[in-house]
């Protein structure tokens, strides 16, 4: 993690208190996070202190350089706020972000491999070292490969079909290991797909909204049939607390939802709401369909009763995230730089070295 924005955890002042509190974080709880959450508020009103978690970047949202352009100023951003061991700032610090982009993994296979598993390890290891009182090691429901009518549940076989799922699965492994080999207190958790504010405009819903926003067409991968059960940001965050609190160790804990659209349902929900209208034919203007990914799955639907023993269920309904969610993109999209490149239907990044 870093400290003041745009600084190395080494460079950002600290307080007496924040430096007794970083001695004391080393024993607390990590949280390898992907890019689809990192951005948003960690730790909702009344719940934990943000000094009792250790969190790493890496995802979907985009780099961690994207997350401060994303929020500047922005203080409740766990981004900017958390407190981190200097030994996980050391380790960390030679990391890259985790990568969470399905469709770039096909033509960037050795750095999704590279960043997500050697990453982990390195994080896991660390934490290990540091003696961390709980991990927890944030998966996805793709690790179970796609179903169209079969629900998963945590004991369902690992399944990945792209390479992005593979690195998530071989990951899922290292941590698993600690476990087994050290009873190294780790948590896997295999969620659905997350949406919300801050998130950076790749992933599809940001991605349609800041097409609309612009008066472009939303680009749909193939026949755009394919389903995806989406949850909004805050819901997520409520799960992981739950599972740092009640989650077992040694456990894995799917974060699901019953609330499932396909992707072209999304497209057309987003285009009434944007550019007001209920026209089929009109809708069908702003829609533009590409080549599919080589592998697209069509559904990945799990149970996530095991969590909600826990206490945790989705609140937030589709209506007020995505409204929500529209409203934020409408001020804030320009917040990242280039952010346009985001929109292409295959973004391309540069060079892996």
């Amino acid at each position: 993690g870093r400290g003041q924005a745009g600084q190395a955890p080494e460079a950002a002042a600290a307080s007496p208190t924040d430096v007794s509190r970083r001695r004391d974080v080393s024993r607390k709880v990590a949280v390898d996070l992907p890019c689809g959450v990192r951005s948003w508020r960690f730790t909702p009103p009344g719940t934990a202190e943000l000094g009792d978690v250790v969190c790493r970047p890496g995802g979907a949202l985009g780099s961690s350089q994207q997350l401060c352009e994303a929020a500047p100023g922005d203080r409740g951003c766990w981004f900017h706020r958390i407190t981190c061991d200097c030994l996980f700032s050391r380790r960390l610090s030679k990391l890259y972000d985790h990568k969470s982009r399905q469709d770039l993994s096909f033509v960037r296979a050795f750095e999704f491999t590279y960043v997500n598993v050697y990453g982990t390890h390195v994080l896991v290891s660390a934490a290990h070292e540091a003696r961390v009182e709980k991990f927890i090691y944030v998966s996805t429901d793709e690790v179970y490969g796609g179903s169209l009518d079969k629900e998963f549940d945590e004991s369902s076989p690992k399944q990945p079909t792209n390479p992005y799922a593979s690195s998530k699965a071989a990951a899922e492994c290292f941590v698993q290991s600690y476990w087994e080999r050290y009873k190294f207190p780790a948590v896997i958790t295999r969620s659905s797909n997350v949406y919300g504010p801050h998130q950076y405009p790749e992933k599809v819903i940001p991605k349609f909204i800041s097409l609309l926003q612009h008066n472009r067409k939303c680009c749909i991968h193939g026949s755009g049939l394919q389903t995806r059960n989406f949850l909004y940001a805050t819901d997520v965050v409520e799960a992981f607390l739950t599972v740092l609190k009640k989650g077992k160790p040694g456990e894995i804990y799917n974060i699901g939802t019953n609330f499932e659209m396909s992707v072209l349902q999304l497209a057309k929900e987003l285009i009434q709401l944007i550019k007001e209208t209920s026209s089929e034919s009109e809708m069908e203007t702003w829609v533009d369909y590409v080549n599919d990914r080589p592998t697209n799955d069509m559904r990945y639907p799990m149970k996530s009763e095991k969590i909600q023993g826990l206490g945790w269920r989705p609140k937030v309904p589709w209506k007020e995230g995505i409204k929500k969610t529209i409203d934020w993109y409408r001020e804030n999209f320009h917040n990242w730089k280039n952010a346009e490149k985001a929109l292409e239907p295959f973004p391309v990044q540069p060079p892996f070295v």
